[in-house]
């Protein structure tokens, strides 16, 4: 590698910006009169969560934002930060110092309830100013009473226009490459590769660089070197983060849209990045009850049975029967009432404590018996059809329905059906 190619510092870091005007993105929070651009104006910041996904900017911003007001800055992490080294930043305040520091805490969602109490109390009683990054939904991570005393603000991930400034600013402005005669062809791909992470595209163009050929003065970074360094996509998927659930979300709201291709692409996303296929199935299984059911009966049984050969078969295998059910279920008939019927029977159980009517009671014992359970009951496989009306509810809840036929052809045919089982029962009491 040439003398100038060397560094110890990562191109990521040395093109870290030193200014809120030099970051490259976030405009709808750092634009001249966006929140945080009026944070800073006034000189006052406010204890603030700051969520995106990785490599858009938490850290830096956070530094630069303590920077603009004047505050000194605590980096932590919460991979490596426990609630005794959370009080020794807390308690090192200067008693001198009128202004709180900053204390930045990194994947502030990995914190348990004990740290992030701790930090309540002292955002609560103002001897420190939070700044928190998660790349989850705050709002699922983070423990309401810390979250209500917190300002927070969502980063977005960097558009192929930003990426492709964020590369052309480091060939010119970086103390390595700007020494080198680069002849940069790949934007485009490096963006797509990146997804929006700057440290992404960054660290590609540093590889990128490295890799290509020096010997002819001019390095050539262009789309077949890129590829070649960069192997595979580098899909962006945190199988613990708020992408994981969104792209579930996806593939299960594909399939209730009956969008066989979405379905598959967003199953094949988590294949990709490794998601495994026994959980996959486990949310196929859920689908094909809540959003199929018994418009067709045999998704279920269907969806059960991947799973278990899921289960026994394994990966790479294990993608072609998941493919297969994913493409039935996205394109199966689709009904929710029963699963609508569950939940209203369940809202109702938690507040209704009616007695068992007594014909329903199973009298097993002769005091039971005696007692009158079981007494009146009718079984119903004694008459015509098997059928035969009575009351299975409680007096008070008599007339309640919670089950609605869907209008899809086999529940329809279900609900015909009824309909001439309690016509057939009517006729034979006429006659």
């Amino acid at each position: 590698m040439p003398a100038a190619m060397h560094s110890d510092t990562p191109l990521a870091q040395r093109m870290r910006p030193r200014r809120l005007d030099e970051v490259i993105g976030q405009t709808h929070l750092l634009a001249e009169g966006a929140p945080l651009r009026r944070l800073v104006a006034h000189r006052h910041l406010p204890s603030i969560i700051l969520h995106g996904e990785a490599g858009v900017g938490k850290t830096t911003i956070a530094m630069l934002l303590a920077d603009a007001v004047g505050r000194p800055f605590h980096l932590l992490s919460a991979l490596n930060t426990g609630v005794k080294q959370l009080r020794e930043v807390l308690e090192s305040k200067d008693s001198l110092s009128l202004a709180a520091p900053v204390v930045f805490i990194d994947e502030i969602h990995r914190f348990n309830k004990g740290q992030q109490d701790a930090l309540l109390g002292a955002v609560e009683a103002g001897d420190i100013t939070l700044i928190g990054a998660t790349t989850e939904n705050p709002s699922f991570s983070i423990n309401n009473a810390l979250l209500s005393r917190c300002q927070t603000y969502r980063l977005e991930s960097l558009t192929p226009k930003e990426i492709t400034q964020l590369l052309n600013r480091a060939t010119l402005e970086d103390t390595v490459l700007k020494t080198l005669d680069i002849d940069l062809r790949a934007c485009q791909l490096i963006a797509d590769l990146a997804h929006g992470d700057a440290r992404k595209a960054l660290n590609i163009l540093e590889i990128a660089v490295q890799t290509a050929d020096h010997s002819t003065g001019v390095l050539i970074i262009d789309d077949a070197l890129v590829s070649t360094v960069a192997q595979s996509a580098l899909a962006r998927y945190d199988k613990d983060g708020e992408q994981h659930y969104n792209i579930v979300s996806a593939m299960i709201k594909s399939i209730r849209g009956s969008d066989a291709d979405a379905a598959l692409y967003w199953m094949a996303r988590m294949l990709v990045a490794g998601e495994p296929a026994d959980f996959i199935a486990r949310r196929l299984v859920i689908a094909a009850s809540e959003d199929i059911g018994n418009a067709n009966p045999n998704a279920l049984l269907l969806a059960d049975a991947a799973l278990r050969s899921v289960q026994s078969i394994g990966m790479p295998e294990a993608r072609i029967i998941l493919g297969q059910v994913v493409v039935y279920l996205a394109t199966s008939a689709k009904s929710n009432s029963t699963y609508k019927a569950i939940n209203a029977a369940m809202a109702l159980a938690e507040k209704d404590a009616s007695p068992v009517p007594m014909h329903l009671r199973n009298g097993t014992t002769k005091l039971m018996r005696q007692q009158g359970y079981g007494q009146g009951y009718i079984y119903p496989h004694d008459y015509p059809q098997h059928y035969y009306p009575q009351n299975y509810l409680p007096d008070n809840l008599l007339g309640t329905r919670f089950y609605e036929f869907a209008d899809n052809q086999r529940e329809q045919h279900s609900k015909k059906f009824m309909a001439w089982l309690k016509d057939q029962y009517h006729n034979s009491k006429k006659s």
